[in-house]
């Protein structure tokens, strides 16, 4: 039929040139963006996907740039606390060097002390300058606040500590008393009494520092052998105290690795009653003999020797059960790092450390926190301490005292104090610092150097699949485009085509 009023074939042409020109716009959009999801219409699921997507991989990049910037911090305190363990290397040196009294004048010994005022000026400076951004780092900044410690705990130190809210309570429960190496030497009386004039008591004691053989003559008093075992406490971890008509043993310090042993090499035919002997100590009361005898002085079990080895405490800080070393306690989980010594009663009384139930103590904030995860929760938070290294904080009193004890005038100066004590103290500083370094170094190497890495891959795959959902195949679009350009051009002249059929039916006309 010819019809003139209605071109339905130009109509059908129109249509799909509309198609086609829909197509080679999509494609030319396509391929100047680079993006096969330009717009919700695309691809709604696809747009939701790619953005999700989007948001997951900046956020990572944003971890990863928080984690580089968390090693640039640690690498300056590292810096500074390097140079204070170096300090504390020169410092050990002098106390050594100045213990010699018969080798120096006291004018050499006060030049020594100029050089230990000097030490601890220059490690209190190092602590109040190193910074990053003007934050300090090594004045206790950045180390854990904590309020309403109890008298039961002696020494603490948190190390690492996440948690939601505004505090956390450190509970500690006893679970096993912490004990020293020990025995009760009874003698029956006030002195001993040997099988002659000219008899002697030999006898071995030892701890875990070393042992001594030590020789005594009838009639000794029992303050007298005390003294004499004491003399050598510094080099076999043994003290002795007298006790009734007896002498108590004890090792120095608590914990499994600590160790008495007497060994009774010539008993001097001491006269042997019932209740004299060696004996074990109760757990319970360090102080009193257990009812019966180890052995008496001439059985062939003392002459062989008997050891008695401390006991480590047991507990359990916020439920998990710690690791623990002497009167000391410590657990290290990915939310809390914390170590607790405890004093003597304490680590040895049954129960939960504070009064009422209520915690040993409560950590109220502080600490370095760093965001290395892409999420922002507790869970990709990481809180490390960074304590204070001034020397009114490097030192125990475990140890007897503090670093700022051996300054000029004080407890433990180099020409007219307690040489021991401040080589202890020193030593302790030593631990604090390097454990410090080494704590470091851990967050350094395993927490920051393995999430960047993680983080990386992680980032490479989150981009791999953003892409696949949103970019632009340029292979596939360049074929839809070429194709869309023939159909554009041919639609076109079909077009054209169409419109010019209605002018043939006026040749109907004539």
């Amino acid at each position: 039929m010819s019809r003139i009023n209605t071109n339905v074939q130009s109509l059908i042409a129109q249509r799909v040139l509309a198609q086609n020109s829909s197509g080679l716009s999509t494609a030319l959009e396509r391929l100047s963006t680079g993006l096969k999801v330009n717009r919700g219409k695309d691809d709604p699921a696809g747009l939701i996907a790619s953005e999700n997507l989007r948001s997951e991989l900046k956020s990572m990049n944003s971890a990863i740039s928080n984690a580089e910037r968390a090693d640039q911090v640690v690498n300056i305190a590292e810096g500074g606390l390097q140079e204070v363990s170096s300090l504390l290397t020169e410092l050990q040196g002098l106390v050594t060097t100045t213990a010699s009294n018969a080798g120096l004048s006291r004018s050499e010994k006060e030049a020594n002390q100029l050089q230990v005022d000097s030490i601890l000026q220059t490690i209190d400076r190092i602590a109040g300058s190193a910074s990053f951004q003007g934050i300090k780092l090594l004045n206790g900044n950045f180390d854990f606040k904590s309020s309403g410690v109890v008298a039961g705990v002696s020494d603490y130190r948190v190390n690492s500590a996440k948690f939601s809210g505004d505090s956390l309570n450190i509970d500690v429960a006893v679970t096993a008393s912490a004990q020293q190496g020990g025995f009760f030497l009874s003698m029956g009386a006030s002195s001993i009494d040997l099988g002659g004039a000219t008899s002697s008591f030999v006898v071995e004691i030892g701890g875990n520092l070393g042992s001594r053989e030590l020789t005594f003559a009838s009639g000794t008093s029992l303050s007298k052998i005390a003294d004499a075992i004491n003399s050598f406490s510094d080099v076999t971890g043994v003290e002795a105290t007298v006790s009734g008509t007896g002498l108590v043993l004890n090792s120095s310090e608590f914990g499994s690795d600590q160790f008495v042993s007497v060994k009774v090499i010539d008993d001097g035919g001491i006269a042997v009653a019932t209740n004299e002997g060696i004996y074990n100590l109760e757990d319970a009361d360090f102080s009193d003999a257990q009812g019966s005898a180890l052995a008496q002085w001439d059985d062939t079990s003392a002459g062989n020797g008997l050891t008695d080895s401390g006991q480590d405490l047991a507990a359990t800080i916020n439920g998990i059960s710690a690791v623990t070393r002497g009167k000391t306690a410590r657990i290290n989980t990915d939310f809390l790092d914390v170590e607790v010594t405890l004093d003597t009663s304490t680590s040895q009384s049954l129960g939960n450390v504070g009064t009422s139930g209520g915690p040993a103590f409560t950590i109220t904030g502080g600490g370095a926190d760093f965001q290395l995860a892409g999420r922002v929760d507790i869970a990709g938070k990481v809180a490390i301490g960074i304590g204070d290294v001034a020397t009114r904080k490097l030192g125990t009193t475990d140890a007897g005292g503090y670093l700022s004890a051996l300054g000029s005038g004080k407890g433990m100066n180099l020409v007219s104090g307690d040489l021991n004590d401040a080589q202890k103290v020193v030593e302790a500083a030593i631990g604090q610092v390097s454990t410090l370094r080494g704590r470091l170094g851990a967050f350094q190497r395993n927490t920051v150097g393995a999430t960047i890495r993680s983080l990386n891959i992680a980032a490479e795959n989150t981009a791999a699949a953003q892409s696949v959902v949103s970019d632009s195949d340029f292979a596939s679009e360049t074929a839809n485009l070429t194709r869309s350009q023939i159909l554009v051009s041919a639609s076109t002249n079909i077009l054209a085509l169409a419109n010019s059929q209605p002018q043939t039916v006026l040749q109907l006309l004539g």
